[in-house]
């Protein structure tokens, strides 16, 4: 059996709704199960996928992470099925996402700032957030991209989360 996971991607930016997508199968059907974790508490459930004849089939499910107690806004969602033999789980797929709830109150989405000539996270959080102070948010949210606070180029793509 197989699994590709094909959203989130690695790093993504999600509510907390995460909207697992992607094909699974090669077998008649099969259950699935997944896990949105941090550490110190987890989402799990479970899916079916499968063509009915062996094939791949697409899936797409909700986890709604709203009642977990995460206290990070780093989140691992991991798919894999169980062995019906030993309970080990098989084929994992592991993809890190970042929690914008944990960044921004009320997150609902974001939006994308081009870096231009001269400017800093300073600058753009206070654009965005009303104070240079709340730079920490775009790090966060940006560990591809902002892996170092002090440095960001022209022409970088900065996710900024909104709130209520």
């Amino acid at each position: 059996m197989s699994i590709d996971v094909q959203q989130p991607k690695a790093y993504d930016l999600v509510g907390d709704v995460i909207q697992l997508a992607g094909v699974a199968g090669g077998a008649f059907e099969a259950n699935f199960n997944y896990r949105v974790h941090e550490g110190h508490d987890e989402v799990v459930g479970y899916f079916t996928a499968g063509d009915g004849t062996g094939g791949h089939g697409q899936f797409q499910v909700a986890a709604d992470v709203t009642g977990a107690a995460f206290t990070l806004d780093r989140l691992f969602v991991e798919v894999y099925h169980t062995s019906p033999k030993d309970g080990e789980e098989l084929d994992k797929v592991i993809v890190p996402v970042v929690l914008g709830s944990k960044i921004v109150p009320g997150y609902h989405s974001y939006v994308e700032h081009v870096v231009a000539a001269g400017e800093t996270l300073w600058a753009i959080a206070t654009r965005y957030y009303g104070s240079g102070n709340l730079y920490h948010r775009l790090v966060a949210a940006n560990p591809n991209t902002v892996t170092d606070p002090d440095v960001i180029n022209v022409g970088d793509v900065i996710r900024v989360p909104q709130g209520t």
